[in-house]
């Protein structure tokens, strides 16, 4: 699966801590989980490296997963660069990996019950019996690059963990991980910004997140 850069730089931006995180649960495509102060804090230093980047106001498209701790980090980030957060763009396609009943668990709970849950050997996240594959992920998010090709310029685009990996993955051309039959590009701390030029990637901001999904 390919697909084709775009003239534009595509910020890719990893949400905030939030209460699940801190938590130690397992959050996936939950739609309500709050940031936490952290969280918060990671935002606004994701907000300062890009003004850093791109200076006050820039030309910048914003898009979003429609979860809300993507949206108030978006919030975040849009406010230090005087942005208007009421034009950002809304997708479901960037949301995080459905974990199905999964969703929710402790992650101690539910390594006692099925045991390891993380590969060792390149962080991905087991797949719920009843949740989303990895090629359900690249599906969906190759879809989203494919219609949005168009856009001009450059632009933000606050997701999550391990769906990110997956989109980042597409966006640079690596080929698909065989265990995962896609894409996964090397994981990054919540707080974390990368620039993706013409297949090109580089870090723009280490987070200071801990939380591995």
């Amino acid at each position: 699966m390919s697909t084709i850069p775009r003239a534009g730089r595509d910020f890719i931006a990893r949400h905030g801590e939030t209460v699940f995180n801190a938590a130690r649960r397992l959050q996936g495509d939950h739609p309500h989980t709050p940031l936490t102060r952290a969280g918060f804090g990671q935002a606004e230093e994701m907000g300062r490296a890009l003004l850093a980047e791109l200076g006050s106001s820039p030309r910048l498209t914003l898009w979003a997963s429609p979860t809300g701790r993507a949206l108030q980090t978006l919030a975040v980030i849009a406010e230090i660069l005087g942005l208007d957060w009421h034009g950002a763009h809304i997708d479901a396609r960037l949301i995080e990996i459905g974990m199905g009943s999964w969703g929710g668990l402790y992650y101690a709970d539910l390594i006692a019950r099925v045991g390891p849950v993380f590969d060792s050997s390149n962080g991905a996240l087991a797949c719920a019996p009843d949740g989303e594959s990895y090629a359900d992920i690249a599906d969906r998010s190759a879809g989203w690059l494919t219609d949005t090709a168009g856009d001009s310029g450059d632009r933000l685009v606050i997701t999550h963990g391990i769906s990110s990996r997956v989109l980042r993955g597409l966006m640079t051309g690596l080929p698909p991980t065989p265990s995962l039959d896609a894409p996964f590009a090397e994981g990054l701390p919540q707080g974390s910004v990368v620039a993706v030029e013409r297949g090109a990637e580089r870090v723009v901001h280490l987070g200071t997140g801990r939380s591995p999904a």
